[in-house]
């Protein structure tokens, strides 16, 4: 086991080295620059001054080896957007996304799991039908405009729910701890609905399809014919050997969900990692939008690390090196 995790770190160093090289690569050749907004007093000579001060008006491979060197010392630049450190913009966004991601993860496998053992226990009944017809539904739309019916519906229809925004701008800070509590779960609510109606359904799906394939083998019936009760059986017995499948899917959600968070966050607001990058991507804010990239790639680079590690808990023939 432990030479597997060796293995897999060395393997993250390569593809993180990759996947930035290639975002340097291409936010370099879109058009534009940090400098290029148009500004009524800002003249050209001032705009060069810039460049060159950032290091802007070097040969690309330059920059490139430049950066390199500055991100292997920890130093991820300025952000000329945010007008502070990229390491600070990073540190106030990275928290909302992870909450907002570790939420949606662990309700949307709870409730997807549970689903899939509704449909299998009830399967060919019209509950099971119907639980099937709805999963698919949300399995169908796309995440923006779940995004916008959801806020629509409960921040304007019904306004029961904050529209946007992670906490209060106004009055969160002169909460009480138990206010602000509750004023930040408010304002989590709607966003990470989205996502766990999102991938619940998917996981469902999957893991609907995996329970089926387990129950005709020879061991559940074994278990049926020793007197096991039915939801023992389910539980036990065949979750357990269509779990590992899934654990797969928890690798592949990690980039689904963040993919999916650009849209969310900025539909709601969230300010966190998705937003932050979206807004940098339209003022060619380089640092920002390659940090960024990165700890994009981290994330969903440790995501695989933690279901390698859960297959070895899953499946003990695994945990032998």
């Amino acid at each position: 086991m432990g030479r597997r995790v060796a293995a897999r770190l060395g393997q993250a160093v390569v593809v993180v080295w990759l996947v930035a090289t290639l975002a340097f690569i291409l936010v370099h050749a879109a058009p534009g620059d940090p400098f290029g907004f148009d500004a009524p007093n800002v003249t050209e000579a001032v705009r060069a001054h810039w460049r060159a001060q950032f290091g802007y008006d070097r040969p690309l491979g330059t920059q490139y080896l430049l950066w390199l060197g500055n991100v292997a010392r920890g130093n991820l630049g300025y952000s000329h957007s945010m007008h502070e450190p990229v390491r600070d913009a990073l540190a106030n966004a990275l928290p909302r996304t992870l909450l907002l991601m570790g939420v949606a993860v662990a309700l949307s496998f709870l409730l997807g799991v549970g689903l899939a053992l509704y449909q299998v226990a009830h399967h060919g009944q019209r509950r099971a039908r119907w639980a099937g017809r709805v999963a698919l539904f949300f399995y169908s739309v796309p995440d923006f405009w779940l995004a916008l019916v959801l806020l629509l519906a409960f921040a304007y229809w019904l306004p029961v729910l904050p529209a946007g925004f992670p906490v209060d701008m106004t009055m969160h800070a002169y909460m009480t701890p138990g206010a602000a509590l509750v004023d930040r779960v408010r304002h989590l609510i709607l966003p990470a609905l989205t996502l766990v109606l999102l991938t619940t359904a998917s996981i469902a799906r999957f893991q609907r399809n995996e329970l089926l394939e387990v129950l005709p083998l020879d061991f559940v019936r074994t278990a049926r014919a020793k007197g096991v009760p039915e939801r023992q059986v389910l539980r036990r017995h065949v979750l357990r050997n269509a779990l590992i499948p899934t654990i797969t899917l928890f690798g592949l959600s990690l980039p689904a969900l963040l993919g999916g968070s650009v849209f969310v966050e900025k539909v709601f607001a969230w300010q966190g990692m998705g937003w932050l990058i979206v807004n940098a991507i339209g003022l060619r804010d380089y640092p920002l939008v390659l940090a960024g990239v990165l700890v994009s790639t981290v994330l969903v680079i440790a995501g695989n690390l933690l279901a390698d590690m859960a297959y070895a808990i899953a499946d003990p023939r695994l945990r032998v090196d």
